[in-house]
């Protein structure tokens, strides 16, 4: 109204302050922006068949190319840090010593290279060394060793071929098949008893085989008691001296298999498949064994075997989304009443997820498991921006044209909306940088930041046109459900109740008449303070232009006139709304109730540092995969039997060594010692012994003694495979250019940890040691550095934001906005990640994901509630407080309510991911739904920004709204201003 007034306006520039530069160039931003908005309302509401129907056309198009849907195969690329030391250290090894090769002697429990299948066998009565057991197992092992698959033929024409493990088996140097050294102790232990001889013992964890060689079985005997005091298993740290075992509950055995062609890797995939079809069957005939198979596919198959577990789950999330959806659109008015819309919101929402799925279908992307939680990341977005669109609708003017009210709409909102998008957009986009060095959680932000992106998109055009079309529907007094003109009261009087119920609106012609004529509203209010908050408004609309409808913040949504300030018909309003204005915002701004929430933030501070202070890393694959699958059972059962030792570590020698010097063969033993050991070194320092000879010797007679005489050994023959040789000039003995020994540490229940801290410990070990060492197993890639993987991403997206804030305070809002909601998302993050502790949840891959997404989603709750309370200026805080919850609180709320039912399915999934994700994300809307419906508004009625800084309430907005009505009436109005 001022800026209407011609001449008028530098008459008050002399009442105010001059405004700071930052100050006028926000102002110059916003009102170039909301101009903007404002012109691509009115664009979007005249073209609205276009904009509805091009999202459609576009998805249906898109969704066609799920002909090229394909899944990720590769699990370790995805849920290993990409770039880390273990690969390094990996790649070094496999020139040195093939690991395709090794893999039987350098055993993982959680990854293994190349194709194999590995059983777990345990007894449910008696120890699997009882002969009875023992004969079936050697049956079973028997059964897999002929069992044969049949390769397809490659062309028309060609014959198909019979395979059997003999030909699909890793061979060893002599091309016969490598077993497991436990197969030779248990047929040496039959062999004996069938011939009636004394049976041999088996030491553990480093037992004696019959050829002299000794063998590590600790990973392929477990659930073990000695012989010793209380029947217990005590290592004495060197293997040959192991006790005697008495019984044992489990055997593991491993069938490693070839891979050298595309054919030889699909018939081993083949044989995969039989081998547990052959398991299953064997176990249904043989009762008093359990049988547990894990193939090299098992973990793919069974990690991406939550999303097929997850369909109906996830339409039935959409139903009941769509159900309460409507239910908030819905008002006792009919015609008022919006319930397609929240249906439409769906629909806006799944259209940008098919849209997205078909772009990265056409790019050549592929799927897994993880992207289970972007449906929910567009969800609670696109909702926040729905539920606000019609909020704002509600507040504009019922006489104005649709076209005019969608663009005072996009005007309202779409500023915010948009600041809400650039956030998500922010940490998603930096957390899908090749700054993240998480596969899965790189293409997880990728894949989201494109969907929201085009939910953005949709929200602008097909959300937007479809509030164009039911605000038609409005104008014509349509039912909102049946699109039935509904008659006028007189006609209703002779109709059922039911049907006066059904069709019950409120027609312009009963609202005008419970108005005051224009001009009249503003001599004659009730409240005086609700007077001046209307003026002071006026006053503000100007400098900041993010609140321009704030003329209309006390008209109530179903009125057409800006300057009612009492809500005539208190019936039409939402159920919500009337919940919020006369009993939630009063009860929540109460003076005795603010202790009691100041009290709840402390102690949600409390706990969320108690789970913050708990944080442990969640390294085991095995962890995000559905439940009651074969990867599973498989990995309880070894955590059972198979836990007091660790993975075989490699321990490597690249360099060539003074293996002959006194001083090096005592560092290599100090480093070797409190491990179960198999070392050739150590081996032949005891052979030299036993012959009387020195240990200490001119390299020459180090080294031929060592390849003419321990070498050629049967007993020592098999350390051939641990060195390597390079040869000298002629006539030289060749130097040991390389060697390796294997380690194995005891370990308790906290296995993944005390691998780490061995793999830190011998790491910074090799950087002061005179022998250039270095250790590896297949498994370190998953440990090595999981930590900072997995949370740099988190850390980097929340600093991208927190600096977004920062610089845009300097130029698009205001600085205590970005303050005020920096410190929000802090607070949400903090009791998200001490909650989810708290509640079982480790730190991985799915848990950061559902933090970085919870940074959008906790700034689209809060951010509106911010921007609208700190844009005010004069009147209480509370009263702002809680006009701010009725316009921007409301829905947050409303997200919140569909958000958390839609999240209420999930949890029914029989999956470790899907429970983590419902965990994580379930915290983020309870986390958000406290700070914005509790601590904000309790906190800011007594923390900064002060409501009354720039103006004395009473005075001067009164001189404004004089002036206003004299510019716009006659001296009659003059007259009456001159009584109030």
């Amino acid at each position: 109204m001022l800026g209407g007034a011609p001449g008028l306006s530098g008459r008050w520039e002399r009442l105010e302050p001059r405004p700071r530069a930052g100050r006028m160039l926000r102002q110059v931003l916003h009102a170039g922006l909301r101009t903007s908005f404002h012109a691509l309302g009115r664009f979007v509401a005249g073209h609205a068949v276009f904009f509805v129907s091009a999202p459609v056309l576009l998805s249906i198009l898109l969704g066609a190319s799920f002909s090229r849907y394909r899944v990720e195969g590769d699990v370790e690329s995805l849920l290993a840090p990409k770039h880390s030391l273990a690969k390094i250290e990996g790649n070094l090894v496999e020139s040195l010593f093939p690991v395709n090769r090794s893999k039987h002697a350098l055993y993982s429990d959680l990854q293994t290279p190349g194709r194999y299948g590995r059983v777990i066998i345990t007894a449910r009565r008696g120890s699997v060394l009882d002969p009875v057991h023992l004969e079936t197992i050697l049956q079973l092992h028997r059964r897999i060793y002929q069992m044969q698959v049949t390769a397809p033929a490659t062309t028309v024409g060609s014959t198909s071929f019979n395979y059997s493990f003999s030909y699909l088996c890793l061979p060893d140097d002599k091309n016969v098949c490598i077993v497991d050294d436990i197969i030779r102790a248990m047929e040496e232990i039959q062999s004996a008893r069938a011939s009636n001889q004394s049976v041999p013992i088996l030491q553990y964890p480093i037992t004696q085989l019959e050829d002299g060689r000794q063998a590590y079985i600790g990973h392929q005997l477990g659930g073990v008691q000695g012989w010793g005091p209380g029947g217990a298993v005590r290592g004495h740290g060197t293997g040959a001296k192991g006790e005697g075992v008495r019984s044992a509950k489990a055997v593991q055995l491993t069938y490693y298999l070839q891979s050298r062609s595309g054919l030889m890797d699909r018939v081993a995939g083949r044989w995969e498949k039989a081998f547990c079809s052959e398991l299953s069957l064997f176990g249904a005939l043989h009762p008093k064994l359990g049988l547990y198979p894990s193939t090299s596919s098992s973990l793919r198959t069974d990690f991406q075997f939550s999303s097929v577990l997850a369909r109906r789950p996830l339409l039935a999330s959409l139903g009941v989304c769509g159900v309460l959806a409507i239910l908030c659109c819905s008002m006792r008015d009919c015609v008022r009443s919006k319930p397609w819309l929240g249906m439409l919101a769906l629909l806006s929402v799944a259209l940008s997820g098919l849209t997205a799925a078909g772009i990265l279908n056409l790019t050549g992307a592929t799927y897994n498991s993880t992207y289970l939680g972007i449906p929910f990341v567009m969800l609670g977005h696109g909702l926040f921006g729905s539920f606000e669109m019609l909020s704002s609708w509600r507040r504009t003017r019922e006489d104005q044209h649709v076209k005019e009210r969608v663009a005072s709409v996009f005007e309202d909102i779409m500023l915010r909306f948009s600041g809400s998008t650039m956030i998500h957009l922010m940490t998603l986009g930096l957390a899908a940088s090749p700054l993240t060095n998480m596969e899965a959680v790189r293409l997880f932000c990728r894949s989201a930041a494109l969907a929201i992106t085009i939910s953005y998109v949709y929200m602008l055009s097909f959300y937007s046109s479809c509030l164009v079309f039911t605000g038609y529907l409005e104008t014509r007094y349509r039912h909102g459900c049946f699109c039935r003109r509904v008659p006028k009261p007189d006609r209703l009087d002779s109709k059922p109740a039911w049907y006066r119920c059904l069709m019950y609106t409120r027609y312009q012609d009963e609202t005008q008449s419970t108005i005051p004529p224009h001009g009249v509203g503003h001599t004659h209010v009730p409240n005086p303070n609700l007077t001046h908050v209307e003026t002071q408004t006026v006053n503000s609309s100007g400098v900041h232009g993010h609140v321009a409808n704030s003329i209309q913040t006390q008209s109530p949504p179903n009125t057409h006139s800006t300057t009612t300030v009492t809500d005539p018909h208190p019936q039409d309003s939402h159920l919500l709304l009337g919940c919020v204005r006369h009993c939630y915002g009063d009860w929540i701004t109460n003076t005795y109730v603010k202790p009691f929430v100041v009290l709840l933030y402390l102690v949600y501070i409390s706990f969320g540092l108690m789970g913050f202070l708990q944080v442990t890393q969640g390294s085991d694959p095995s962890a995000l995969v559905a439940m009651d699958t074969a990867t599973v059972l498989y990995t309880h059962t070894q955590q059972r039997y198979f836990s007091s030792y660790s993975p075989v570590i490699g321990f490597y020698i690249y360099e060539s060594a003074a293996y002959w010097n006194d001083s090096v063969q005592r560092d290599l033993l100090e480093y070797a010692k409190g491990f179960q050991r198999i070392s050739w070194l150590e081996a032949y320092l005891n052979y030299l012994s036993d012959r009387n000879q020195s240990t200490s010797q001119p390299r020459e007679n180090f080294t031929r003694t060592l390849r003419h005489s321990f070498l050629r050994e049967p007993q020592f023959a098999h350390f051939v495979d641990d060195i390597i040789f390079a040869e000298r000039s002629q006539g030289e003995e060749p130097d040991v250019a390389a060697s390796r020994i294997f380690l194995v540490a005891k370990t308790t229940e906290n296995k993944r940890e005390e691998m780490s801290v061995l793999l830190d410990t011998l790491r910074r070990l090799s950087l002061t040691s005179r022998v250039r060492f270095l250790i590896f197993n297949p498994s370190f890639v998953y440990l090595d550095r999981y930590a900072t993987a997995v949370s740099s991403p988190l850390r980097h997206s929340l600093l991208a934001v927190l600096f977004l804030l920062g610089l845009s305070s300097l130029v698009v809002v205001e600085p205590l906005v970005s303050l005020w909601l920096g410190l929000t998302l802090l607070s949400v993050q903090f009791g998200i990640l001490g909650f989810m502790t708290l509640w079982g949840v480790e730190m991985d891959c799915v848990s950061v994901l559902c933090l970085i997404s919870a940074l959008g989603h906790s700034a689209d709750c809060s951010g509106p509630l911010l921007c609208g309370f700190t844009s005010g200026r004069g009147e209480s805080r509370t009263r702002w407080v809680r006009l701010a919850l009725e316009r921007h609180g409301i829905p947050s709320l409303q997200t919140l309510v569909c958000y958390s039912a839609a999240l209420v399915p999930v949890c029914s999934v029989r999956s470790n991911l899907t429970r983590t994700l419902f965990r994580c994300l379930i915290l983020t809307a309870g986390c958000s739904a406290l700070h914005t419906l509790a601590f904000l508004p309790t906190l800011l009625t007594f923390l900064p920004p002060s409501k009354s800084r720039d103006h004395r309430p009473g005075r001067e907005g009164q001189r404004q709204e004089v002036e206003c009505v004299e510019m716009n009436d006659s001296t009659r109005v003059v007259d009456q201003i001159t009584t109030v």
